[in-house]
């Protein structure tokens, strides 16, 4: 063997050994599950049967400054429930958020419920959605679905 050809081993050993070396640095797990925008809960609801419509941002149903930022108001309807429901959304940027704020949504809840005794609210962190019920059951277990795989991993 040439001086010139062990040379070219030897550089292309240390070139393949690089190479491989980088792959173990490539994560093959997917990454962390992300909570979705209101346009992916909205995407995951449609298949669920739920019509989403007349959509306002940063409208809480109440004057609380630290909701107003984080809710989206919408009219919903679907499987078996016939009559739209006025629903607000409240989505929080992570779950130390959605613990500090949770316990806030049935006070401002008051200012748009009409009847308390059937006020509707459903929690999976970083959502919770509150409304007038009742709701029909099969449109509560669709929008629990839709909250639950839009949650990812609860932000």
């Amino acid at each position: 063997m040439t001086p010139l050809r062990a040379l070219a081993g030897v550089v292309l050993g240390v070139v393949l050994g690089g190479m491989l070396a980088g792959c173990g640095l490539v994560s093959t797990s997917p990454p962390a599950a992300t909570p979705t925008d209101f346009g992916g809960l909205a995407s995951l609801l449609n298949p669920e049967g739920i019509v989403v419509s007349d959509v306002i941002s940063g409208e809480a149903g109440c004057s609380d400054p630290d909701l107003i930022p984080t809710a989206i108001a919408f009219d919903a309807r679907g499987l078996d429930q016939a009559t739209p429901v006025r629903i607000h959304l409240y989505v929080f940027r992570n779950k130390a958020a959605w613990e500090r704020h949770r316990d806030s949504i049935p006070g401002c809840a008051a200012s748009f419920v009409t009847d308390p005794e059937t006020f509707e609210q459903v929690e999976q962190s970083p959502y919770i959605v509150a409304g007038q019920g009742p709701w029909a059951s099969g449109f509560e277990a669709a929008l629990r679905r839709a909250l639950e795989q839009g949650a990812g991993t609860g932000g």
